[in-house]
């Protein structure tokens, strides 16, 4: 019996996406939810007036995705880049001194044991975060002794 699940990406204005199939044996949980709305004000240094850009917020609400390009995508042939600059409220950035300062990424394609890690030099900020395979990406967050998961949708 296969079960036909998948990966949503919520935008304004735009109809779920479906995924990939799966067995009912491994069902999924991957969501991810890009939301279009003003940013919060923790989050909005650097952009003027009621700026509205695509951003993913982590599980926790402590830090944000910014997409620059979105969708994300697989292979980018126009030239662009998957940037993403990533946020993290103002208490969550004190550093811990026994905690690396870098931004880790551990990503984990929805569904499989494929997994990456992604690393932002000096903490939350800007970044190019290509990944291998077209699909519903769980991030796992670590930074400043902090964590946070977040799911991510890259198109093929």
């Amino acid at each position: 019996m296969v079960l036909l699940t998948g990966c949503t990406t919520t935008t304004s204005g735009a109809a779920p996406t479906a995924g990939a199939a799966t067995t009912a044996s491994t069902p999924t949980a991957c969501a991810a939810r890009v939301e279009t709305g003003s940013l919060p004000d923790w989050a909005d240094a650097g952009f003027s007036g009621d700026a509205r850009v695509p951003h993913v917020f982590g599980a926790k609400g402590d830090i944000v995705a910014v997409l620059f390009a979105h969708p994300l995508r697989q292979h980018r042939e126009d030239g662009s880049n998957n940037k993403i600059l990533w946020v993290a409220q103002a208490s969550t950035t004190s550093p811990d001194p026994a905690a690396p300062a870098t931004l880790v990424i551990t990503a984990t394609l929805d569904g499989t044991d494929t997994t990456v890690t992604r690393e932002v030099a000096g903490g939350p900020g800007p970044s190019i975060i290509d990944l291998p395979q077209a699909g519903c990406w769980r991030l796992d967050l670590r930074w400043s002794g902090h964590t946070d998961t977040m799911d991510l949708v890259y198109a093929p």
